[in-house]
């Protein structure tokens, strides 16, 4: 991954899980552009009498990752065990495990995870363990989330892919469903940023 003194650039890694699958899908090799939005706690205030003011909280808004990717099939055939991303219809409806792929409209929806990794180490996926001080990282990790949007464009004559994965910031119980994690590479102790588990109905991360 590229780095220097001032900021993360270049590369990143991106992968997505399949709540209960058994592998984290790079789509690194595919995507172009990450955006993220969300990540606020608002607040209005509220004029009194007095000239003094009252501070009203606004609830923390939904998270959204939007990729900007070049997919060549319509779904991954195996969403639960790929290791090649391919496509990502089969992300917002269901999939087909067979050639050809058929991927209908359905109303199915389905939790993913979502994992994008910016380190100078060199790695395959963005859920690995990170050991500093040999390297450092910055990583974001959202669960109990969906994708809600697939948008094919073909007006510059390329076809490419709007993908939006949307989560809530907490789940039903207020538990967090995403966070932020870094090791710093500074000499000293050794320290490791750990390994993503298996996403499960039990486990996020």
């Amino acid at each position: 991954m590229a780095v220097n003194d001032d900021a993360w650039q270049e590369t990143a890694g991106v992968s997505i899980m399949v709540q209960g699958g058994t592998e984290d899908i790079p789509f690194q090799s595919i995507t172009e552009e990450i955006e993220f939005d969300g990540f606020e706690k608002d607040f209005e205030s509220i004029a009194t009498l007095s000239g003094g003011r009252l501070v009203k909280v606004t609830s923390e808004g939904d998270v959204t990752v939007t990729l900007t990717a070049y997919p060549q099939e319509a779904g991954n055939l195996d969403v639960s065990a790929a290791t090649t991303p391919t496509g990502f219809f089969d992300m917002l409806h269901a999939e087909d495990t067979g050639e050809a792929q058929v991927i209908s409209a359905t109303r199915a929806r389905t939790k993913y995870r979502i994992a994008v990794l910016w380190t100078d180490a060199t790695i395959t996926n963005a859920n690995q363990a990170i050991v500093s001080p040999t390297n450092k990282c910055l990583r974001f990790v959202g669960a109990n989330g969906y994708i809600t949007s697939v948008k094919p464009s073909f007006s510059d004559k390329l076809l490419k892919f709007e993908v939006t994965f949307k989560l809530p910031p907490f789940d039903s119980a207020g538990a967090a469903n995403y966070k932020w994690e870094s090791v710093n590479g500074e000499t000293g102790a050794t320290v490791t940023l750990t390994a993503l588990a298996s996403y499960t109905t039990s486990a996020k991360w």
